[in-house]
């Protein structure tokens, strides 16, 4: 096994723990792993299966992470490819300053920030991906879903190595596009999902670019997915933050962010999705920050963080200026 290791200097502040959980979201999910110091997460590279193990070797407010991919083949795109992934899944470029200021003048808010300060936005790494975790969830619990997400990664997943407790990578588009729609079923989707999905790894395949979604408005990036087979509002939406990184959308038919955002608000009655877009615009341009820090809230209300807040950063200790275009790599 050949290993290749790097460091990356997030934008601060960064807590590893906190993105692992955000992109992993049940302790279950077998493609993103985290076992209390490491992230870990299998891609593949020039089509060769790589593990990226990623460990938070500085503080909140001067983080470093140390980089280690292995497998039994490091393309010469390694590096390159890993360091992409990575400040997608993990949202290493993105500077938070201007939502924490949003956050001091918000009583209620600051509260949560502070608790969960570092988190930054995940995103999956590719639109693909996003649109697969969407569909598999649909109507189901996020428990549930995952189960799905694991078997389909058990199922066509790039391993590395033998044995069913191999890591896998997520399946791309052409390892979905060649299973048969009775495989899909016996997995446990559904005949429309696993039409949904069979459609969309094929049309992937020839040729269809989920990415160039990245240069449309959200307006006509939803009229889009909303075209593709299986791919309703609330799979849209869910794109848009969890794919496309757009963090001031807070998925409006989300039923537990709507139960999330309801319990956190102290608010008697259920939310529906036009009262969802009213509150939200409150925390312009950051709501689907806030969909992430109480999904957070809710993983750790139910015993599965135990993440306590940071201490307060003494005001006299110098801060380091992080312009979004410069993570260091080394």
């Amino acid at each position: 096994m050949r290993q290749l290791s790097f460091a990356v200097d997030p934008v601060p502040p960064f807590r590893l723990e906190l993105a692992a959980w955000a992109i992993r979201r049940r302790p279950s999910n077998l493609v993103d792993r985290w076992d209390g110091r490491a992230y870990r997460r299998a891609i593949v590279v020039d089509g060769h299966p790589v593990e990226v193990e990623v460990v938070q070797r500085g503080g909140i407010d001067d983080p470093r992470l140390q980089v280690t991919a292995s497998g039994p083949r490091l393309p010469p795109a390694t590096r390159c490819a890993s360091t992409a992934v990575l400040e997608r899944v993990l949202g290493l470029g993105i500077d938070l300053r201007p939502f924490y200021r949003l956050a001091d003048r918000d009583p209620h808010l600051r509260d949560l920030a502070h608790r969960f300060r570092g988190l930054k936005p995940p995103r999956f790494p590719s639109v693909f991906e996003a649109l697969v975790n969407g569909i598999a969830c649909q109507q189901l619990s996020l428990s549930v879903g995952i189960i799905l997400l694991n078997r389909l990664a058990a199922q066509c997943g790039s391993a590395l190595g033998e044995g069913a407790d191999a890591p896998r990578a997520f399946p791309r588009a052409q390892d979905v596009a060649r299973l048969h729609p009775g495989r899909l079923r016996a997995l446990g989707y559904s005949y429309h999902k696993a039409t949904a999905l069979l459609s969309l790894a094929r049309a992937v395949e020839h040729g269809l670019d989920l990415e160039s979604l990245h240069s449309l408005d959200d307006a006509a990036a939803v009229e889009r997915l909303e075209a593709l087979p299986g791919v309703g509002r609330w799979t849209a939406e869910y794109v848009l933050l969890r794919g496309l990184g757009r963090i001031h959308i807070f998925p409006g038919d989300d039923v537990g962010a709507r139960t999330n955002l309801a319990r956190w608000m102290k608010l008697r009655k259920p939310l529906d999705y036009d009262r969802v877009r009213r509150l939200s615009h409150r925390w312009d341009p950051y709501a689907g920050l806030l969909y992430f820090h109480l999904l957070l809230q809710s993983l750790d209300e139910a015993g599965r963080l135990g993440v306590q807040p940071p201490p307060e950063e003494p005001s006299s200790r110098p801060r380091r200026s992080w312009p979004v275009s410069t993570i260091a790599t080394r």
